[in-house]
């Protein structure tokens, strides 16, 4: 029996480094960054819901081509911080959703192979994050702009989204954040803090996330050569 999939997107950055214009709505070769993030995840019959969690005023007054979604996709009002948007999401899924992804709107270049291995993860009972390997020499400075350490980047991996959880791993460390006023970068450390081991698997460095105006640029070279 194929498990049932809940997908919560994080939608609800403000976009600061944009010119303050909401990332998920920019258009990307002709189509919104937040509908090409959503198309891989409607693609998959695994994933019986997808919760949006949106930023006030987009919540308030949708674009058309997302509520015409509906009903497979389900639109919340995110909070202030990303814990609070997830939080929110979760509650708005459907009671019989097995695993939950959490994946970022700004990364419109997800494929559905990377999809594929944390759902495949999830299932088995782990939790995961898409991740890429670092390839670049890192330096730790101090305050000075001086090197004190230069880790060993065999160990460096960075972190991408989707990021895959058994529900009730994901639900219960977001309740114990919530009581205990815990904040974490992303969902992966939220579980992490609470006791849960993570792991990666195999990420894409297509899989990039539009936060500068380049990484536009970026984007539609990389969708024009696929």
């Amino acid at each position: 029996m194929s498990p049932a999939v809940g997908v919560l997107i994080a939608a609800a950055g403000a976009g600061r480094r944009m010119g303050s214009r909401p990332k998920a709505l920019l258009e990307l070769a002709g189509r919104p960054v937040l509908r090409r993030a959503l198309e891989p995840f409607l693609a998959d019959p695994r994933v019986v819901r997808i919760v949006v969690a949106l930023d006030a005023p987009t919540f308030a007054g949708p674009p058309g081509w997302l509520v015409a979604m509906a009903p497979r996709v389900r639109l919340v009002e995110g909070g202030d911080e990303r814990g609070d948007s997830v939080r929110v999401a979760l509650a708005a899924l459907d009671a019989d959703v097995d695993v939950v992804l959490v994946h970022d709107a700004a990364r419109p270049l997800v494929t559905s192979a990377v999809i594929d291995r944390t759902i495949a993860a999830a299932v088995r009972g782990e939790c995961v994050i898409a991740a890429i390997p670092v390839v670049d020499t890192v330096q730790e400075v101090d305050a000075g702009g001086r090197i004190v350490r230069t880790p060993d980047r065999g160990r460096l991996w960075l972190a991408q989204t989707p990021q895959a959880f058994p529900r009730e791993v994901i639900a219960d460390a977001c309740q114990r954040a919530a009581r205990d006023g815990f904040r974490a970068t992303d969902d992966a450390a939220l579980v992490a803090w609470y006791g849960r081991a993570v792991r990666v698997v195999e990420g894409d460095p297509r899989n990039i996330k539009i936060t500068v105006p380049s990484d536009l640029a970026l984007a539609e070279a990389l969708l024009a050569c696929s």
